[in-house]
């Protein structure tokens, strides 16, 4: 039988491992409740400052959850502008161990478009100076790689536009994230694009960037091939005043900004010429002047006739047609065949202040109407006698910029309701009111005669089939120290589609156009520019060709006498 020995010892020290048990485990709970204390703390703290931070004042609790300032995007949601952490690479002079020329050389292959020269002069200078903004990581790869301790690579806010060039002139540009916006949305909407409580949330523009490359690309393509001097164009909804594209060439990149300070608006790429130059837009202003004859009782039917037979003459002035149809004519063949002459005794009849009128409700005595910062008002007339009445009615003597008269056909397509533009995306509530400028019998009237200048006028080169154009030509020559350059000209295409339930305005402006063989006006320039965009555009836009649907304009067609159309 086995004997069981009791050592003393045993029991003391099975309960000398109990208690140390114990007591490791009180530890640890005692960690556990303070870290789940510290986390609740945490919890509370963040869902404070979460729900209240925004409204002190001041918005610095929000400081780090939300952007520097707030993305762009398109209509659809496509980023234009966006805020990031970029790198950046810097100098201190006083810090470099190496030789400034030999770092000079090497930074020079990394970065070949900065000169030895420039980087040589920042590398001996006396402060801290930037070598690049805006590197790409395998920049300050290999500027590292250098070894150089003079050199730093801080990380900042940077407002980058993944886009490029595209809708450069609405998007503007921000030197900075933190920093003031130059111009375009970024100016206009500064305090949006900042604002704590709303930053987070991208802005929506009304611009869709599908339309707006199209748009560019097409007028890009124009330039080269008529030697322009400029081009820009607009697609306007008609209905809403919302810019759905809006370009101006030349453009520039606003990743790549240069000092372009002290040049005027038309020596730089910075300029918008849709919103910030203004022209005599001639005779696109024909189907305004008429229409306004129309609801003022003037014309009252278009079978009316004027004496178009010579020029005519006021004051020793003389209003001609460039290819005169030397006889009477009426109102559908004075849009068809663009009479001046025609035009002017309709104005003349009707006086100015009926014509007055009108303009001054279209804002052409005003600023362009749309939220841009950069704009430019009409010229309006000092005197309006009878002189200025006749010639502003066919576009001479009043300057607008593209954008007005852009605004100004909406109305004039849509039942007669002038909304001012905008370049926000707008929901259904947002949409404004407007303005009745023109009568819905005189708006229907219009839609006939616009297509009908299309389908048998000055305008047959924009017939994009299937899409029903309607739109009126302008060729006007440019004043020039005091008098007008017949060799200068800015050409105009204002048109809208489709017509049976107008969309959408597409306007072409060409500047100092050569069309193929010396063709410089509109129908020539412009028109063709406006066809190509409508066919590439439509589609995306909703609006589908269909050549069994169209303007019923057979009862103006009888009145055409079938001659030469002319601009």
């Amino acid at each position: 039988m086995a004997t069981i020995i009791v050592q003393p010892g045993g029991a003391r020290a099975g309960r000398q491992r109990v208690n140390l048990t114990a007591i490791a485990h009180n530890r640890l709970m005692l960690l556990l409740i303070l870290f789940m204390m510290i986390t609740a703390v945490l919890i509370l703290r963040l869902t404070w400052v979460g729900i209240f931070a925004s409204g002190n004042g001041n918005g610095d609790g929000l400081s780090g959850f939300t952007p520097a300032r707030a993305d762009i995007v398109d209509r659809n949601g496509v980023p234009l502008a966006r805020t990031m952490d970029a790198y950046s690479i810097a100098v201190r002079p006083s810090k470099l161990i190496g030789d400034p020329d030999e770092l000079a050389r090497k930074l020079h292959e990394i970065f070949p478009d900065e000169s030895e020269a420039v980087f040589a002069k920042k590398l001996r200078g006396r402060g801290w100076a930037y070598l690049r903004r805006r590197a790409l990581p395998e920049e300050v790869a290999a500027v590292n790689a250098l070894g150089e301790i003079g050199i730093e690579f801080p990380r900042e806010k940077e407002r980058l536009y993944p886009q490029r060039t595209l809708a450069a002139h609405i998007l503007g540009f921000a030197p900075n994230a933190e920093g003031k916006g130059g111009m375009g949305v970024e100016a206009a909407f500064n305090d949006r694009m900042i604002d704590p409580a709303q930053r987070s949330r991208p802005f929506a523009m009304s611009i869709d960037s599908r339309v707006q490359g199209a748009l560019e690309s097409e007028l890009y393509a124009q330039l080269v091939q008529t030697r322009a001097k400029g081009a820009g164009g607009i697609i306007l909804d008609v209905n809403t005043g919302e810019v759905i594209a809006m370009a101006s060439i030349p453009v520039f990149d606003p990743n790549k900004l240069q000092n372009y300070a002290g040049k005027r608006c038309s020596e730089s790429p910075l300029c918008n010429h849709m919103v910030q130059a203004r022209y005599e837009l001639g005779s696109a202003f024909k189907p305004l002047s008429i229409a306004a004859a129309m609801d003022a009782g003037v014309v009252t039917s278009m079978s009316k006739r004027y004496d178009a037979t010579a020029p005519l003459a006021v004051g020793g002035f003389r209003i001609k047609d460039d290819h005169s149809l030397g006889r009477w004519i009426n109102v559908p063949e004075i849009l068809v065949h663009s009479s001046n002459i025609g035009t002017a005794r309709i104005a003349d009849e009707m006086g100015a202040a009926p014509l007055q009128k009108l303009f001054r409700s279209l804002d052409f005595d005003q600023r362009a109407p749309i939220e841009f910062n950069e704009r430019a008002g009409g010229l309006w007339p000092t005197n309006w006698g009878r002189i200025t009445s006749m010639t502003t009615s066919y576009g001479h003597g009043i300057a607008v910029t593209p954008l007005h008269l852009a605004a100004a056909y909406a109305a004039l397509v849509n039942g007669g309701i002038w909304r001012p533009a905008t370049i926000r995306k707008l929901k259904a509530d947002e949409v404004p009111e407007g303005r009745r400028v023109f009568s819905a019998a005189t708006s229907a009237r219009m839609r006939q005669l616009l297509r009908m200048i299309v389908s048998a006028g000055t305008g047959r080169s924009a017939d994009a089939k299937g899409f029903r154009v309607g739109g009126k030509t302008g060729s006007a020559e440019k004043p020039q120290e005091g008098r007008y350059n017949k060799t200068s000209l800015v050409t105009t295409f204002a048109s809208a589609f489709p017509m049976d339930n107008p969309r959408y305005v597409v306007l072409v402006t060409m500047d100092e156009a050569t069309g193929q063989y010396g063709l410089r006006t509109a129908a020539w320039t412009a028109a063709p520019v406006v066809k190509r965009v409508v066919e590439r555009t439509g589609p995306m836009l909703g609006v589908m060709p269909d050549e069994r649907r169209d303007v019923d304009i057979s009862d103006l067609m009888p009145l055409l006498h079938g001659d030469k159309e002319t601009e």
